[in-house]
This record gives C-alpha cells, sequence and structure tokens, in this order.
C-alpha cells in the first residue's frame, strides 16, 4: 500500500506530506502536517531568518524522541525549485546545503522531519564572511534559565554602550542566542576574536556568573558564553526553528522588555502561530541595523596588547594560529 499524503499549495509550489498523521511530537501529538503548518504559520519570520544562508537540516523521521540525523548535504533527488548553497568545511570537503528562499522550500524539508534549522551566519553571495555575530548564553548544570536572563540583560547593556542592537530569542532549549547584523566584510577568524573579546568583557563585569572557559571542568556553576558559534562550519538553531523536544518548543524571537519575563516553554508549535499573527515578526527589523564590528577590533587590539591572546577553537578544527595548547587543564598537568 503507498503510504498517505496530502498535498498543499504554497505560493505556487505544490508540496506533499506525506504520512502527515505520522506524530513527531509525543507529549501533545503534534503530527508532521502540524509540523508543516507551523512553519507556514511563521512563513515571513522563517524564511527572513533563513534567507539564502547555506542551512543544515536536523532530522527526525522516527520523532523526537528517535535518532537524529543532521544532514549538511540536500537529497539528489529534490524538485527543481529547491535551491542550494555550496559550503566548504574545515576538512576541505564540500557539500550543496538547503538556501532557503520562500517558505515552500522550507516546508519540503520539514516533510522530510526536519525539526531544526541551523544555518550559517552568512550568505550565499558570499559565504566565507558572515554578515551575523551571534551571542550564544549557555546555562550550564547547576545554573538556571533565569540566570541566563540575568546574562542576557548584561549583554544587553554592553551592546548598547557598543551602539549595537541586539537581537534576542530563547534558544527553545536551556539558553538565550542575541543576533547582531554586521557587514560582510570580515572572515570567520576576526568574527570569532571578535565575539570572544565581547564574551571576555561581559564576564570582567560578572565573573561569578559568566565564564568564557572552554573546557568544561573549569566552568563551574556559571553560564558560559559560546564565542565558538562564530567559528566556521558551527550553527545554532534559527529563529522560529522548532526544537526537538517532546513538549515542541520553538526558538522564539522576543523583545528585550519581554526577556525578563519569558520562558522557553512559553513558545511552542502551539502557541507561537497565535503570537505571530497578533504581532508579526519582532525582529523585522534585523537587517537593516547594522554593527560596526571595527569597535569590537579594537576591544581585540587591546586584549593582544595586554597579553590576553586567542581561547581553544572546536576539536574538528585543525590547529588555528595564536591558538593555545588543545588539551584540558586536568590532562595538562597530568602529563607534566
Amino acid at each position: 500500500m503507498p503510504s498517505p499524503f496530502v498535498e498543499l499549495e504554497i505560493g505556487g509550489r505544490t508540496v506533499r506530506v506525506t504520512n502527515p498523521d505520522k506524530v513527531l511530537f509525543p507529549a501533545r501529538g503534534e503530527t508532521k502536517l502540524d509540523l508543516v503548518q507551523y512553519y507556514l504559520s511563521v512563513a515571513d519570520g522563517i524564511v527572513r531568518a533563513l534567507y539564502e544562508r547555506p542551512t543544515q537540516l536536523k532530522r527526525h523521521p522516527d520523532g523526537v524522541t528517535g535518532e537524529a540525523i543532521y544532514q549538511k548535504r540536500v537529497p539528489e533527488k529534490r524538485p527543481e525549485w529547491i535551491e542550494t548553497a555550496t559550503v566548504t568545511f574545515p576538512s576541505g570537503r564540500t557539500a550543496d546545503e538547503l538556501c532557503v528562499t520562500e517558505v515552500a522550500q522550507v516546508a519540503w524539508a520539514a516533510n522530510l522531519a526536519t525539526i531544526d534549522f541551523h544555518p550559517w551566519p552568512s550568505r550565499r553571495r558570499d559565504v566565507e564572511h558572515p554578515d551575523e555575530l551571534r551571542i550564544d548564553v549557555d546555562p550550564q548544570p547547576g545554573t538556571t534559565f533565569a540566570d541566563g536572563k540575568r546574562v542576557a540583560a548584561l549583554v544587553h547593556e554592553v551592546l548598547d554602550e557598543l551602539g549595537y542592537v541586539g537581537w534576542p530569542k530563547t534558544s527553545g532549549n536551556r539558553g538565550i542566542h542575541i543576533a547582531c547584523r554586521i557587514e560582510p566584510k570580515w572572515g570567520f577568524r576576526e568574527v570569532r576574536r571578535c565575539a570572544l573579546a565581547f564574551a571576555r568583557e561581559v564576564e570582567r563585569r560578572l565573573p561569578e556568573l559568566v565564564t568564557t572557559a572552554w573546557w568544561k571542568e573549569e566552568r563551574g556553576e556559571r553560564v558560559f558564553i559560546d564565542y565558538n558559534q562564530n567559528a566556521r562550519d558551527r550553527t545554532i538553531a534559527s529563529a522560529y526553528s522548532a526544537r526537538a523536544r517532546p513538549d515542541g518548543t520553538v526558538s522564539a524571537p522576543v523583545t528585550w522588555e519581554e526577556l525578563p519575563d519569558v520562558e522557553t516553554e512559553d513558545f511552542t508549535l502551539a502557541t507561537m502561530p497565535a503570537r505571530f499573527a497578533r504581532l508579526g515578526d519582532v525582529q523585522a527589523g534585523i537587517d537593516d541595523a547594522v554593527c560596526d564590528l571595527q569597535k569590537l577590533q579594537e576591544w581585540v587590539e587591546r586584549e593582544e596588547a595586554a597579553g590576553v591572546g586567542e581561547a581553544p577553537y572546536p576539536p574538528n578544527f585543525p590547529k588555528m594560529p595564536g591558538e593555545p595548547k588543545r588539551v584540558q587543564p586536568s590532562r595538562a598537568k597530568k602529563e607534566t
């Protein structure tokens, strides 16, 4: 017997949703069709977040309690209107990743049980030069989402001092993401180094709660600002992306005024459509608020002059110029 399906007409495209009643989110029973319809309900927001960005797909064919498939390459068998962007990984290998320009492409990916969309911070026209600085506020074990919100408030304060506009969103899990648009004239190494300098400034102001320590054994019960999310080929869930949790949370853009009072669980496949219908995309102005990265470059120069240099890269990267020894401190002590 052929599998059941429904066909949706989306912006002049026909998108087939196979096994539409398959439950992907067991807590409330949302199905694959519910996931597709969620993305259609936030169409302007998800397309703005993904627009012309190479995007990795996090697929859950057996639902969120099953094994995840991280898919960087789009399937060879796909509609002719599915667009791609070619990216190169630290290994030197390349891949054609999904490149969204319209919501039908999002719906097509959701039919593949893509729950999370993970875009690059750069666009197809210039993949090697990010146009987004990402500040990832990541509460560690022993800390709470409330701690993350306290740190995010300090991030906002520091951004204001720089004259930067930051756009916060819940991660949809434990943390908070803040994005700043920048001119795409800096490479990944420069943007990441600026993110590190920014994170260290936040850490200096609130050292009892904030850490930039790459090694988990050094973080303690503090909130980690993950500067390495700005390294090349590292991605985070986009604004309006669903998250692979049984309760169907989504990564929700919020205003700075709202942030102190929100919780991750406030924003789900079930609740976000009504919010979006009422407010629209609260980050609709993000592309018009471009920040001058040169100001953070001056902070980098200040650090270098003071002898405060690089920090470790993720383990899949080759040894990078100026990077300290890439070995966790407890192991380094044993070796000496």
